[in-house]
């Protein structure tokens, strides 16, 4: 193979492999520096305490909790109708007070480090959150209100599942794997590209390839991303608010949502400049046959003489 047919494959293989790993390498850098850090973790979900699915959500968790309390431990049987609608109305108030963002944010805060410490460890129990705190603040705000019988209603725990033991093992080993390539992943794709378009015979073809593969994978992140929040909202327990669901995973893969519409973006500008940029090759002149020389003339025949 030529020199030149071999830059020509050897780039055209490092620019393919690069624009493979684009969606990849974004996908494990967002799960080893966003998912992984607490500060953004919680940064990405404080705004949800605002978010009147997720608020509606918490209300319905701690109100039947705070029912089914006083359903059991109330001797006094009259006093639950009267209580119940108190107790929906002040749950749902508490979730618009500056104490119940406090709240939300330690919650989630104490939630992320618990996961992190599963994931990372070797501890098989299941990761849960208690909303005792926060029945508790329940309780203060009915008494409060003297509400009859509130300061009777006990803070029980109220504990909801987060990460279930039984998928431990396959979640520890995913996450270990997306922590090792969330660094190597997008530096393997951006020496490819270099790579590539170095050994190209044609650079600025290169570029806008390059260029074109990448707002491809970015198309397909944000593809793969509707995709995932449509199987996670058909794959949701019965109780499971979608709406609070939807909201959690927006948020949640927000930042990684942003990079895939910039990938896309970034690479159709790319690819538009190098064409709107592009030099125009200078026509080839053109090439006049030779005439092929004319015959030599042929002498005329000597005239013959009569006999006599």
């Amino acid at each position: 193979m030529p020199p030149r047919r071999l830059r020509s494959a050897l780039s055209a293989v490092l620019i393919t492999l690069s624009c493979l790993l684009v969606p990849f390498g974004a996908l494990a850098a967002w799960a080893a520096y966003g998912l992984a850090d607490t500060g953004r973790y919680v940064t990405a979900m404080a705004p949800l305490a605002a978010d009147p699915a997720v608020r509606e959500a918490v209300a319905d968790t701690v109100g039947d909790g705070l029912l089914r309390a006083v359903d059991q431990h109330l001797d006094v049987r009259p006093a639950p109708g009267p209580v119940r609608p108190f107790v929906r109305d002040a749950v749902r108030s508490f979730t618009h007070t500056r104490a119940f963002r406090l709240a939300w944010d330690t919650g989630n805060r104490v939630t992320h480090d618990a996961v992190l410490r599963a994931l990372r460890g070797r501890d098989e129990h299941a990761v849960t959150i208690d909303l005792a705190p926060v029945t508790a603040q329940v309780k203060r705000q009915l008494t409060h209100d003297h509400v009859p019988l509130a300061a009777r209603i006990p803070v029980e725990h109220t504990v909801v599942a987060v990460l279930p033991a039984a998928r431990l093992t396959a979640l520890r080993k995913g996450f270990h794997v997306l922590e090792v390539a969330g660094s190597w992943l997008p530096a393997a794709s951006v020496a490819f590209a270099v790579g590539g378009i170095a050994l190209a015979v044609r650079r600025r073809r290169a570029v806008a390839a390059t260029a074109l593969g990448t707002a491809l994978g970015g198309a397909l992140l944000v593809l793969a991303l509707r995709v995932g929040r449509a199987l996670t909202l058909a794959d949701l327990p019965a109780g499971v608010s979608h709406g609070a669901a939807g909201a959690v995973y927006d948020a949640l893969t927000g930042p990684l949502r942003d990079a895939a519409w910039l990938l896309l973006g970034l690479g159709l500008t790319v690819a538009l400049t190098t064409w709107l940029t592009r030099r125009p090759r200078p026509p080839r002149p053109a090439r006049h046959r030779q005439a092929p020389p004319a015959p030599a003339p042929t002498p005329a025949p000597a005239p013959t003489r009569a006999r006599a």
